[in-house]
């Protein structure tokens, strides 16, 4: 799979064209075209074949390799471009108003005079010079045999006014469709400005310490296991471990987060975040290219290729439409005069090119895939990632939400509370055998208990480590066999205890097939998370709640929360069984899974919609789910779910707007009510509120 910059794309409907012929290309397994960022995600052995393909279809359309980074100076003259071709656009405009005016004024005076051909010289230039672009696209797509299109529209419409001499109607639809256009370039402009803008948190560079020396690199250049500086106020470029200072870093680039975190020694830090204090010593631990960062940017600069099924719809809507609305009018210019006494053939014809010109589904292919990619980009800049807009409109339609409970609902801060001895052992040798068993292990319990002991592991005194998924870890310790784990896994080794159920999470201890006792653990709830579960509960969306934890721990914190519906002592696989069986039971909505994106990447894969939470910088989150959450707090997910309903209504809001303005004035058209002037609203107006509707996504 690779991306490519486009130049020279003017309108969504020509991206829908390419995307189409491309699509057809033997060599071709993927395309997908991006009018909103004007960038073509393609996945080909065959390059050139497809530039071939796309200048069959576009001509103008350039195809160039996607630059990796765009310098302040390129910036700089790509806002100097556009300022001065909007500049040209206006003089064009200005002229043809100009000669607009004056034929206008002495139309009554000269007409049917021997100057009548100056009235005629007039508005002709008028007419080219404001038209010439629609003219030409569509006399080059009626060569390439497709007639259908706005061009098309447009110059039926125009020419037809012409000649039956309604010549100020033809020149003033040409000119607000210039206008028009020119309004819809800057508001798409912004749009793409406005998500790009979530794009510069991309470092420009990177302190590299070297012998003592520092030397400013691109971040690409730095690799693993080297050393970079971040000076206060200075973007952190790539992951790393801090290895010298402290100091507060602004996550809200990567989280939404606007309160700033502290860092010291040993902690991780992420690409994106800005140095906002002290002077930091980094060891750098991905490339740029895996840093978090990058995975970000990616993530938004490629979410609009999942396409929802609503555009996909209004894509193939227009397809259909606009030869349906040609014959719609002819029929409107043919059989009135034909068949109804005393009709005027010049009436109806003028009736049928007002017609024409209010039908043109610009606001529909335009303003939906922009309210889309406004969703992505305005979810995006609070720290929510959505893969695309499929999975925007899957949130709408949510029912139940699935969390997982350890560092999903709590905050899997684990702390060692009790320690209860048996069978003459000690709480110090407990944790002592506990501590080494699970020496290896990542899990926050394991740490916790690592933690807790606070002495030096000696490695070499453990061996044969065995960890079962679900139940514990058995290992040789010093010469002792050991087991840590739940009561299952002593169930699994007929391990004599007389404590099954304890309240919490309980860590059991069983030394040479013999119980020596039991560890407590605690864990805390994260602050918005009653508060998410009652807000989900108020929309009568179901929440459910799978854990690996004991009956007593899932009871206690589901009871804490208010979810009603809890499942325990899960396997991995038990929860994916969990999540079958909801979607098998929602049959009109979706079942959604949250969870920490490390361990839980099976049952996220399996949802309907797979968020995970907290899990900026783990890989897992970021391949496995269709949603992540930079932020470690459960309110995310209602905020999402917030976003793609926003997104959803605006995006309608655009079709039923569109569709009913321009069906009033098709009827208003027909009988002879509107006007060309009144179809130029009917036309370009209804696509500027359009997309200055969907642009309120991005807020």
């Amino acid at each position: 799979m690779k991306k490519y910059q486009i130049e020279n794309l003017d309108c969504a409907s020509c991206a829908a064209k390419i995307e189409e012929g491309v699509s057809k290309l033997e060599h071709v397994k993927f395309v997908s075209v991006n009018f909103a960022n004007s960038s073509l995600q393609i996945d080909t052995n065959d390059i050139e074949e497809v530039k071939r393909k796309i200048k069959e279809i576009e001509p103008e359309v350039e195809i160039l390799e996607q630059a990796e980074e765009t310098s302040n100076s390129n910036k700089h003259f790509q806002l100097k471009d556009e300022l001065v071709q909007n500049k040209s656009e206006l003089i064009r405009i200005a002229v043809v108003i100009s000669l607009l005016i004056f034929g206008m004024v002495f139309e009554n005076i000269i007409h049917g005079s021997q100057y009548e051909w100056v009235e005629y010289l007039v508005f002709a230039v008028a007419y080219l010079i404001s038209g010439w672009g629609v003219l030409k696209g569509a006399i080059r797509n009626i060569i390439k045999g497709k007639v259908f299109n706005e061009h098309f529209l447009m110059t039926v419409a125009t020419l037809g006014a012409f000649i039956i001499h309604a010549m100020p109607e033809a020149v003033t639809v040409m000119l607000f469709y210039v206008i028009g256009e020119l309004f819809q370039d800057i508001a798409v402009n912004r749009s793409r400005s406005s998500v790009k803008a979530l794009l510069a948190i991309r470092p420009d560079y990177a302190n590299l310490k070297e012998n003592d020396n520092l030397q400013i690199v691109a971040p690409k250049d730095v690799h693993p296991g080297q050393i970079i500086i971040v000076k206060p106020g200075e973007k952190i470029p790539l992951d790393g471990i801090i290895l010298e200072g402290n100091s507060f870093v602004d996550t809200s680039a990567l989280t939404g987060e606007s309160v700033p975190r502290a860092v010291n020694k040993n902690d991780t830090v992420l690409s994106g975040m800005i140095n906002k204090s002290g002077l930091l010593t980094i060891e750098v631990t991905k490339e740029f290219g895996e840093s978090s960062i990058s995975k970000i940017l990616e993530l938004v600069e490629n979410a609009v290729s999942k396409k929802a099924e609503t555009e996909k719809f209004i894509t193939t809507f227009a397809k259909y439409y606009t030869p349906v609305i040609v014959f719609a009018a002819l029929l409107i210019a043919v059989i009135p005069p034909v068949f109804i006494q005393g009709a005027a053939f010049t009436d109806w014809v003028y009736r049928a090119l007002v017609v024409l010109v209010i039908s043109c589904p610009c606001a529909l292919v335009i303003s939906i895939p922009l309210g889309y990619f406004g969703g992505i980009g305005g979810a995006s800049r609070r720290g929510i990632l959505i893969k695309g807009s499929n999975y925007l409109d899957a949130l709408t339609k949510v029912k139940t939400v699935v969390f997982d409970k350890t560092g999903t609902l709590t905050k899997g801060e684990f702390k060692v509370v009790d320690i209860v001895p048996s069978n003459g052992y000690k709480a110090e040798d407990i944790l002592k055998f506990a501590a080494y068993t699970e020496a290896n292990s990542n899990h926050p319990i394991a740490k916790s208990i690592i933690e807790s002991f606070n002495n030096k592991i000696l490695i070499n005194e453990i061996s044969d480590v065995n960890e079962i998924s679900g139940h514990g870890i058995n290992a040789i310790v010093n010469g002792n066999d050991v087991l840590v784990g739940n009561d299952k896994f002593l169930h699994l080794n007929n391990i004599v205890h007389s404590v099954c159920d304890v309240d919490g999470t309980v860590v059991h201890v069983a030394i040479n097939k013999e119980y020596a006792g039991y560890i407590v653990i605690s864990d805390t709830l994260k602050d918005e998370a009653i508060e998410t579960i009652k807000e989900l509960n108020s929309r009568n969306i179901l929440t459910v709640m799978l854990t690996g934890d004991n009956k007593s721990a899932a009871k206690y914190f589901a009871n804490k929360l208010g979810i009603k519906e809890f499942h325990y002592e899960l396997l991995p696989e038990q929860k994916v069984e969990h999540i079958e069986t909801l979607i098998s039971k929602n049959k009109e909505g979706k079942v959604a899974f949250v969870g920490d994106g490390i361990n839980d990447a099976p049952v996220i894969a399996r949802a309907d919609v797979g968020i995970a939470m907290g899990a900026l910088g783990s890989d897992a989150a970021v391949e496995t789910a269709d949603i992540v959450l930079m932020a470690d707090s459960p309110m995310s997910v209602v905020k999402s779910i917030d976003v793609a309903k926003r997104t959803r209504t605006i995006v309608w809001q655009n079709i039923l707007f569109a569709l009913g303005v321009k069906l009033i004035f098709v009827v208003l058209g027909t009988l002879g009510v509107a006007t060309m002037w009144e179809a130029v609203f009917g036309d370009m107006g209804v696509a500027i509120i359009a997309i200055l509707n969907a642009m309120r996504v991005m807020k």
